[in-house]
């Protein structure tokens, strides 16, 4: 019998815009080490995609329910997954990464997510393209657009729901320097030796969206894409 990682505290379901929903849950990083993560949701019909898979108490689940059928699971982050699996074999799931984007603990890529290849129909794919590792945004081409994010932007306007330790870390880190940040040990784990991600984020900052849902921290409304490219100029010379 397979063995599914804990489930660890979250939140409800929250809707961001345009049926599209967040649920903030948490990851334990080591002793005393909590950090929260966000699982996103994007409606189309009654099917559900989830992004940066949490999984939600048996209460959580019956929310989610509510909202439509899980249908696919994607993963743009490179460092995200740990609950992917229980999602593909508890609601046979449709998997989706991009091409050699799964890690050796991911499940197998039964779909490879590009331009002419997505979950939905309404989306954009984008491809962090000088990156050390796969890594990739979604924009949900909806209202004003919404951008889902793995690691590489992150907004973190607090640290509810995290562990004191963590709470001490994520701060003395730099995650809560300005609003859709990039996160700063992906950024040093991505970046390759005497380069810079620098074109990739203003190709990023190019997209037409005003929010951002993340895997950390909070969606960030309404102020993203002025937002990310006050990071971009903060953060590279």
């Amino acid at each position: 019998m397979t063995e599914y990682p804990t489930i660890m505290p979250h939140g409800p379901i929250e809707l961001v815009a345009d049926d599209v929903f967040w649920v903030r849950g948490s990851v334990a990083l080591g002793p005393g080490l909590r950090i929260t993560r966000i699982m996103a949701i994007v409606r189309s019909g009654g099917e559900l995609t989830l992004f940066h898979t949490v999984r939600l108490s048996p209460e959580g689940e019956a929310e989610l329910a509510k909202l439509g059928t899980v249908k696919n699971v994607v993963k743009i982050a490179h460092g995200h997954g740990q609950d992917d699996a229980y999602y593909l074999d508890h609601f046979g799931a449709t998997y989706w990464a991009l091409p050699d984007g799964a890690r050796q603990q991911d499940p197998e890529i039964q779909q490879e997510l590009r331009d002419d290849n997505l979950p939905f129909d309404d989306a954009k794919l984008f491809e962090f393209r000088d990156a050390k590792e796969k890594e990739a945004a979604l924009l949900v081409e909806r209202g004003d657009g919404i951008l889902i994010t793995g690691d590489a932007v992150q907004n973190w306007p607090d640290t509810a729901g995290c562990s004191p330790p963590a709470k001490l870390v994520i701060r003395l880190m730099g995650f809560l320097k300005r609003p859709a940040q990039i996160g700063p040990p992906w950024r040093k784990m991505m970046t390759p030796k005497d380069g810079t991600l620098r074109p990739d984020f203003e190709r990023l900052a190019k997209l037409d969206f005003a929010h951002i849902v993340p895997a950390h921290g909070r969606p960030l409304m309404n102020t993203a894409k002025r937002d990310l490219r006050g990071t971009i100029e903060a953060t590279f010379p």
